[in-house]
């Protein structure tokens, strides 16, 4: 198997396009310029979205086993204590929406996830690894690669730059980078301990309610006794733990705070910037390559991840010859990370104007509204729209959810009954389906009513399966009625339905 891809970048966007193209059979080659993996949280908020894109990655066990909730956030103003407040309310599932709260996990953490899943896989990261040029030409691209003082010239057929807002290949392709950057706010960001804190809890430390500028916050990190901690910082303050505690003192003084361990600190500016292209050719960007964000709404990481998510396929597709999917990532990416980036500024507003609803979170940061539909398409599912989950039966009995179903790298086509086995889909889509799916393998699942078929056959890892909606939650979140068929892409979103 050749390297069909190069990857710049081993942060959660490039292992996730890594993870993604090998499990379609295709040659990857992952390099990252930093001599050894990132250690501290960074982005450590994970969306309800990203979950469903592990899940069908095959890490969300370990990502939940690693992880915890969002927690309730203890608030001290003036050095009282004056309440518990929620990010977010916890929201019950719904067979539609598995996974509907956000997850906490450092970034760090979420990344050795990935990378093992990858080796698992028969990948790896070749760290210390530089990408420092790159040309193309028809049929292929071009890089130089840098190791220490050696240089080795590669080909491959892509190459993805996933190399973070400092990006070397966004720039080697001179593609602006267009926003701002405001060198008037400065945030410290970073982890620390605080023993003296009950770790359950999350801890906002502010001179008054409508003052959050003027403190600090502390969020508990799974796996121990570590904080993320987020705090403003003056052009005279030094980014260290000393000032850190001098925080504490000042704010929290009747807790007799002892800060320590200070293990990853960064100084963060409101650089906020979206490319003015996502793709030159052969060369595509992705994550913070293509745009980054402010850390309020925790999008950064989700988006890049979606990005991924989103072009794995697109690329098997152009790899196969078919250029069309391919031809949709920028406008589909570049759409969202615009709308995204609007979201995280404007709660950044929120939070230095002081109002009263900064620290909230509402369902827009979680992501499952994110569509790919058209401006002039009508209904409350079409082309674009996320894929709902929905738990259904077997001949046996057994329960099987749809995203089980759709687990893989294949597309689906869901037709809802009446059906026969005569009418079963073949693993190669028909014309109307490649023209948007580049050809890739479809499996074909018949749901039928509760006592209106007996199903024949469960193959559900094949082609061709039965499957019983007992409780009606599939036809209801597809606004399904006896032959309706609705196509799946591989990245979990609707290509059609008639």
């Amino acid at each position: 198997m050749s390297d069909q891809v190069l990857v710049a970048g081993a942060g959660p966007t490039g292992l996730t396009l890594a993870i993604d193209l090998l499990r379609r059979g295709i040659g990857v080659r992952v390099i990252d310029r930093a001599a050894s993996p990132f250690h501290g949280s960074r982005g450590d908020g994970i969306q309800p979205r990203t979950l469903e894109v592990f899940d069908d990655l095959g890490v969300l066990e370990a990502v939940f086993a690693a992880g915890r909730d969002l927690p309730v956030m203890r608030a001290y103003f003036a050095g009282e204590f004056a309440g518990e407040r929620r990010m977010a309310d916890p929201v019950a599932p719904t067979p539609a929406v598995p996974y509907p709260n956000g997850w906490v996990l450092g970034q760090s953490d979420t990344e050795a996830i990935l990378r093992a899943r990858l080796t698992a896989l028969g990948g790896r990261v070749e760290f210390g690894t530089a990408l420092v040029d790159v040309t193309q030409d028809d049929i292929g691209v071009t890089a130089v690669l840098a190791r220490g003082e050696s240089r080795q010239t590669v080909r491959a057929s892509y190459l993805v730059g996933a190399d973070g807002g400092a990006s070397t290949v966004r720039k080697r392709l001179g593609i602006a980078f267009e926003g701002t950057t405001d060198e008037s706010i400065r945030m410290l960001l970073g982890d620390v301990r605080a023993d003296d804190l009950d770790h359950d809890f999350g801890y906002w430390f502010a001179a008054a309610a409508d003052q959050p500028m003027t403190g600090f916050a502390l969020s508990p990190l799974p796996g121990g006794r570590r904080f993320q901690f987020a705090a403003p910082l003056s052009l005279d303050q030094r980014a260290d733990l000393t000032t850190l505690q001098a925080l504490a003192d000042r704010h929290a003084p009747g807790l007799g705070l002892t800060l320590g361990d200070l293990s990853w600190v960064t100084v963060w500016r409101p650089n906020i910037r979206l490319a003015e292209r996502f793709r030159a050719g052969r060369v595509l960007l992705a994550g913070d390559a293509a745009h980054v964000h402010p850390p309020t709404g925790g999008q950064g990481l989700n988006t890049g991840v979606q990005d991924a998510y989103n072009l794995g396929w697109k690329l098997a597709a152009a790899l196969d010859g078919d250029l069309a999917p391919l031809d949709t990532y920028e406008p589909e990416r570049r759409a969202v990370a615009a709308h995204v980036l609007g979201l995280s500024t404007d709660l950044l507003d929120k939070l230095v104007d002081g109002d009263e609803d900064a620290m909230r979170r509402g369902p827009a940061t979680g992501q499952l509204g994110i569509t790919y539909r058209s401006p002039t398409a009508q209904g409350p599912l079409v082309a674009g729209d996320r894929a709902p989950d929905a738990p259904l039966a077997d001949a046996t009995g057994a329960r099987i959810r749809l995203f089980d179903v759709f687990r893989g790298p294949h597309a689906t086509l869901l037709r809802f009954g009446p059906s026969t086995d005569a009418e079963a889909g073949t693993a190669t889509a028909p014309p109307r389906m490649r023209a948007q799916l580049g050809g890739a393998g479809v499996h074909t699942i018949d749901i039928h009513r509760a006592g209106s078929i007996a199903p024949t056959r469960t193959d559900v890892a094949g082609v061709h399966a039965h499957l019983v909606d007992a409780d009606g939650h599939a036809f209801t979140a597809y606004a399904a009625t006896p032959g309706t068929e609705v196509l799946i892409r591989p990245d979990g979103h609707l290509a059609d339905r008639w």
